[in-house]
């Protein structure tokens, strides 16, 4: 049986966000199309804010995506990536 080998690609950045400290979109940069349309992308934003904003750890495995962030004051930055990808 082979283990599950991955092609090299330079795309490991699936997207980087900035909140505001009520969840709300300052900066989004989404590099696929994991989530294609508005909506989807600002549902995903307001449940990763959810479930990141009390916290203090900096990594978070959240739908499939491994998410690092941290927050400075009243801003809260994240960069997303496949959950392959070492954080």
């Amino acid at each position: 049986m082979e283990a599950l080998i991955l092609e090299p690609s330079l795309y490991t950045v699936k997207a980087i966000l900035i909140l505001d400290n009520d969840g709300d979109r300052l900066f989004a940069k989404y590099y696929d199309d994991t989530y294609p349309s508005v909506k989807e992308q600002k549902a995903f934003e307001k449940n990763i804010f959810n479930k990141t904003h009390r916290t203090d750890s900096e990594i978070a495995l959240l739908e499939g995506l491994t998410v690092v962030y941290k927050s400075s004051i009243d801003l809260y930055f994240y960069v997303i990536g496949s959950s392959y990808e070492n954080e």
